[in-house]
């Protein structure tokens, strides 16, 4: 079937949009008999218990750094009790608490890991060898010899489980699939600071080769990101930025597919196929950044969001606090929270570069980030008018576009949560759809949302460390989200993030 102007991408986030009419007819009876679990099990190999070395004494061996790095990215740091069963929270948000995230780790041969691959056991803290052999080389061939793959021994591969998600979510899954891979990715950027590496971020491999490398049934579980640990206490692996992303191809020739066909189809349609000949040194260093923000509008209110940056603490401990207590706040209260704070969120999230002298990383890798606009619908924030802000992140200031009060119309369209009614601010981030496909192709698409969750895992943990409520929201009514705060109609919206007082 001919599609001429619209990529297979751009045809599912058509498709999986919420929409007054047609929401309750996508709804579905959730099967808590299939309710999938959020932990892979082998039979074969051998576990490497990490939980001695959580907590280091007088000296920090590379045991230490690697079990720490994985507890701050993905560990579990709290207990619920539900009517369904106990509920295990990780150190990064889950839609759903469903994790449809594994981590893997691939090691060159080190002293302490033997080569071979790994996975992570969140449950029990610890690694399953379950492979015991040289697989480095196999790797480099499936990231087509990106250049941090040459010097460094271990790989962190990030895969998604489809059907965790799926199961709630159908066919928008795909969309918070990457969303909480995107945190996940924050917290492993933060984690590597506390632990002494850099991680390199690889986006374009080849999808075929990297699920057979980790043996992975590519019905069920794909692998979504790749990721090379420089040891920051090896001179050899000090490196330099590298490219992130590769292109894939964006047919617009596809089939007529039925609701439940659209997520598995959208994730083979963005592979990049082992025959590519695409190599990362055919892609420059970076996109050609514009010198100002996109969105200029005349005549609007502009607020400078100058603000100190936020302090961590002696050695970071701050932040390594924050990561372990981050929770999802689930009420507000609707009381109003000062400027400053907003500011100070702001900074930590889009300004990395006030935060080198506190050792954090000041040019944290991400997929495009050139391609991710940011709009705040203010509801209550003391010092700041009511209505709806272009975030203008080089300019540092918000530019006005709406002058209003969006209480009652934010909690209709974040599908009548009250998160979306009591916060006191609410961040969305869009993107140019049509533009990100034809710089990326159809895995634009999984780029966009990996790096608005990163984006807004650094939201969520500010807002935790300066005493705030923060929460996510994947679903809400997309074209009216546009139409009602006036964000201009070719901005897709990706994520909502929620700010406010916590109840």
């Amino acid at each position: 079937m001919s599609h001429p102007t619209i990529s297979f991408a751009q045809h599912y986030h058509e498709r999986t949009k919420y929409d007054p009419q047609t929401l309750r007819s996508k709804s579905h009876t959730l099967d808590w008999d299939a309710q999938p679990s959020p932990y892979k099990e082998y039979k074969l190999g051998t576990a490497i218990d990490l939980k001695p070395y959580l907590n280091p004494q007088s000296e920090v061996t590379p045991w230490h750094r690697l079990s720490r790095l994985l507890y701050f990215t993905y560990g579990i740091t709290a207990k619920i009790g539900t009517p369904n069963g106990a509920v295990f929270l990780r150190s990064a948000p889950s839609a759903g608490g469903l994790y449809p995230a594994e981590v893997y780790v691939i090691s060159r041969g080190t002293p302490e890991l033997p080569a071979g691959l790994y996975d992570y056991q969140a449950q029990t803290h610890s690694l399953w060898r379950f492979w015991e052999s040289e697989v480095w080389a196999e790797l480099q061939a499936a990231c087509f010899w990106h250049p941090a793959l040459a010097q460094t021994q271990l790989a962190i591969v990030i895969t998604a489980v489809f059907y965790r998600s799926a199961w709630r979510y159908q066919d928008r899954a795909y969309r918070r699939i990457h969303l909480d891979t995107g945190h996940l990715l924050g917290n492993l950027e933060l984690a590597c600071t506390l632990a002494y590496y850099r991680p390199h971020l690889i986006g374009g491999f080849a999808d075929e080769a990297a699920n057979r490398l980790l043996y992975l049934d590519p019905d069920a579980e794909g692998t979504i990101s790749i990721v090379a640990l420089a040891d920051l206490q090896e001179a050899s692996q000090h490196l330099p930025h590298y490219p992130t992303a590769l292109p894939s191809p964006s047919p617009t020739e596809y089939p007529q597919l039925n609701d439940g066909e659209l997520l598995g189809y959208l994730h083979r349609a963005s592979q990049i196929g082992v025959e590519s000949k695409l190599q990362y040194g055919d892609v420059a260093d970076a996109p050609n950044l514009p010198s100002d923000d996109k969105y200029n509008f005349p005549f609007c209110t502009k607020v400078s969001t100058v603000s100190p940056p936020i302090d961590w603490g002696h050695n970071l401990q701050g932040l390594e606090d924050t990561i372990l207590k981050r929770r999802s706040t689930r009420e507000y209260t609707g009381e109003n929270l000062g400027f400053d704070r907003l500011k100070a969120l702001l900074d930590f999230t889009y300004q990395p570069h006030h935060y080198v002298d506190r050792g954090l990383d000041n040019a944290p890798d991400y997929f495009d980030l050139e391609l991710i606009e940011t709009f705040i619908a203010v509801s209550g924030v003391t010092g700041l008018e009511d209505g709806c802000y272009y975030y203008a992140p080089k300019a540092q200031e918000l530019r006005q576009i709406r002058f209003k009060n969006f209480r009652q119309e934010l909690h209709f369209l974040c599908l009548g949560q009250a998160l979306g009614r009591d916060a006191a601010a609410v961040v969305f981030h869009t993107a140019d759809l049509a533009r990100a496909v034809d710089r990326y192709g159809d895995r634009a698409y999984r780029y966009l949302h990996l790096d608005a969750g990163h984006l807004g895992q650094r939201l969520n943990l500010a807002a935790i460390h300066l005493g705030l409520g923060v929460s996510g929201i994947a679903g809400f009514f997309d074209d009216l989200v546009n139409e009602v705060l006036g964000i201009p109609p070719d901005e897709a919206v990706l994520y909502i993030t929620t700010l406010g007082q916590p109840a």
